[in-house]
């Protein structure tokens, strides 16, 4: 790989060049339901007025309001009705003086009417129905157009489809939908010390915990991982591995990308023409990251480390990610929090110190998971967010304000 560098660089910096060289992906056609969760690539106008046409909000009697604003339940109004009209059927009288049409829910208002008096403010016999109490001019009818106007745009592009999105589209008989593709995301481990889950081993052997975790976080945020398993420290077969992963539209490599001397990850890409962006990030954990380009696919090589992994894994790769598949908001969001505990850094780096929010007699708390070793998967587990620490900082006491990116996607706050 051709290297251009090897100094340091802040994390902001990092960020800037992934996502420079990050482009969105193409458009497709789904149906419907696989829209779900994806962005939308296309504006949606409305075709037609929702409803399309007047229709009443409940069950009752249409009725013109001059005849019937003087009823009460002493002295009623009687009315002859002319109709019986049930939803999803179009009246066929137009309502005159002194009339009206038993209608239901959802059912068109007949031309003429104007209100439409509730079920349980009448009594009925024979033809006849007897207002006993007059609602207010209008009441009860639900306008065209209502809900959407005929013209409105409704989705706009870039947009991530929920499911109010979907009751929408369905509404436009929108069988099929424009998204952004989704990037496959090779995933290799490397190392001499790995097996598989399903493999035996030494006490000298470590499981490979790192492929699973990061095929997890691929997932959860919409792309397709690939699991390519493990390539030993020989470099014949990780340009193997790697050759096999660049089929894909993004790389993930975990380990080989220090300064060890079986670390053959960043030579093997540069025997392959690879472009070196940067190597080793002013942050931790996380500082031997990696990141290049093979033609114009991403290469990220991410540290050994479990938990190294997974958070360079959040601020690198599912930014990239995210912007490959349309999205605009790519970074967690960010919440301010108290810390319950004194927290010591290192100026110059910026560091993510794993924790767990919750609110103490109704305030926002921050608290660490315990020790913060970048192998303590233990941690993360517990963690519902990150403590972003910047680098200017040495140490942080109990009480303070503190930035917390937050890692869950549907986020309960504990109460203590």
């Amino acid at each position: 790989m051709r290297n251009s560098g090897v100094a340091m660089i802040s994390v902001d910096e990092a960020q800037r060049i992934v996502l420079s060289h990050t482009h969105v992906m193409s458009l497709e056609k789904v149906d419907l339901l696989t829209s779900l969760g994806r962005v939308i690539g296309e504006e949606i106008i409305a075709p037609f007025n929702i409803p399309p046409w007047n229709n009443s909000a409940m069950d009752g009697y249409a009725v013109r309001f001059d005849d019937i604003k003087n009823a009460s339940f002493d002295k009623p109004t009687t009315l002859k009705v002319i109709e019986e009209l049930p939803a999803g059927f179009l009246p066929k009288n137009q309502v005159g003086p002194m009339q009206a049409t038993h209608i239901m829910t959802g059912a068109p208002i007949p031309p003429g009417a104007d209100s439409v008096v509730r079920k349980e403010d009448t009594s009925f016999s024979g033809d006849n129905v007897y207002i006993l109490a007059p609602p207010n001019k209008g009441e009860n009818i639900r306008l065209a157009g209502e809900n959407v106007m005929r013209g409105e745009k409704v989705i706009q592009a870039r947009t991530v489809i929920r499911p109010p999105h979907i009751g929408m589209l369905a509404s436009f008989s929108k069988s099929f939908i424009a998204v952004y593709q989704v990037p496959t995301v090779a995933i290799l481990s490397t190392g001499d010390e790995l097996i598989d889950i399903d493999e035996e081993g030494d006490s000298s052997k470590i499981i490979n915990s790192n492929t699973y975790s990061l095929a997890a976080q691929v997932k959860e945020c919409g792309a397709v991982p690939l699991m390519l398993g493990i390539a030993r420290d020989d470099k014949r077969e990780i340009l193997a591995k790697i050759t096999q992963g660049l089929s894909a539209d993004v790389m993930l490599t975990t380990g080989g990308v220090s300064v060890g001397e079986y670390d053959f990850v960043k030579d093997v890409l540069e025997d392959i023409g690879g472009e070196l962006k940067f190597w080793n990030v002013a942050m931790r954990p996380g500082k031997p990251t990696a990141f290049g380009l093979v033609a114009d696919k991403l290469i990220f090589g991410l540290p050994g480390n479990p938990v190294s992994c997974m958070v360079c894994f959040e601020q690198f790769v599912r930014p990239a990610l995210l912007k490959k598949m349309g999205h605009t908001h790519l970074f967690r969001s960010q919440i301010e929090a108290v810390l319950v505990d004194d927290v010591k850094t290192k100026k110059d780096l910026r560091f993510f110190i794993r924790v767990r929010l919750g609110f103490r007699e109704g305030v926002l708390c921050a608290t660490t998971t315990g020790d913060q070793g970048s192998g303590i998967l233990k941690s993360m587990i517990q963690a519902n967010g990150l403590m972003v620490v910047t680098e200017d900082k040495k140490e942080i006491k109990a009480g303070e304000k503190v930035r917390v990116q937050v890692l869950d996607h549907i986020f309960e706050l504990e109460n203590h």
